[in-house]
């Protein structure tokens, strides 16, 4: 049971004295957040529904029962696909040891899971150093450390000319542009395209639509389309070339992979 005061912003509790501030939201469909920032760290529990979240760094999907570190100070957008039950957790950044500098998407354990329910529990106020919900948000933070990172980024270029020349790319990555085509959007020869989109993403062309496609057949997944249906529409050669590929990136097949989020 989730406490009602859980429920009212934590926006303005950027100086609340306790180390973990616990909110829950539910966010309608094709509601979007505009771009900003929090002074704490932010785990941000997508219980149901499908998130994407833009930064400077590339852009994030959230399945459910996955969740998204955000480190204080990354500005970052969101953007609901379905409609959506959330769960946040603002933690004071110097009491997360060795918090990682950079957004990323985790597993939730049923364990976590469980850990986040009963925190939510309490009331958000008296502040309290110890008792049950202090020794509750100690371990929630034990258990972030240990949870495997889900390969769920898409980073983007940095540069305005590269960035431009994939922004629709990002977005519907099933309408490949053949390296040629996308080095011309950019001005570029296509070697020179591919030293700098490699210096600034870290993956080569091929790498990353391959990245984009997967990210969005996560997406489509958690809307409950068929893996025959998201092979033909991103241009796989048929459905086990796509099981296969995601079999590879995330080490089970689509089916599995949202079984063991339950």
């Amino acid at each position: 049971m989730i406490h009602p005061s859980v429920y009212a912003s934590a926006a303005a509790q950027d100086d609340h004295a306790a180390q973990v501030i616990a909110y829950a939201a539910e966010a309608a469909k094709d509601s979007r957040g505009e771009y900003h920032s929090h002074t704490r760290h932010q785990l941000f529990h997508l219980v149901s529904g499908s998130v994407t979240v833009e930064t400077a760094l590339g852009s994030f999907v959230v399945p459910p029962e996955r969740a998204l570190w955000m480190p204080s100070g990354m500005l970052h957008a969101t953007t609901y696909l379905q409609p959506s039950s959330l769960r946040f957790l603002y933690f004071r950044p110097e009491a997360v040891a060795d918090a990682p500098a950079t957004p990323s998407v985790i597993r939730i354990s049923p364990l976590l899971r469980e850990l986040i329910l009963a925190y939510m529990a309490f009331p958000r106020d008296p502040v309290v150093t110890d008792g049950p919900a202090a020794r509750l948000a100690a371990v929630i933070i034990d258990q972030i450390a240990t949870e495997p990172v889900s390969p769920l980024h898409l980073p983007m270029p940095t540069s305005d000319r590269l960035r431009r020349a994939v922004a629709d790319l990002a977005a519907d990555p099933a309408t490949a542009v053949p390296l040629p085509d996308v080095a011309r959007r950019a001005a570029l020869s296509q070697r020179s395209f591919e030293r700098h989109f490699r210096a600034e993403t870290g993956l080569s062309y091929r790498a990353w639509l391959r990245q984009a496609r997967l990210m969005k057949a996560v997406e489509w997944l958690s809307f409950g389309l068929s893996v025959g249906d998201i092979a033909h529409r991103l241009g796989y050669e048929g459905a086990s070339a796509f099981v296969a590929s995601f079999r590879k990136a995330f080490g089970v097949t689509p089916g599995r992979y949202f079984a063991d989020a339950g």
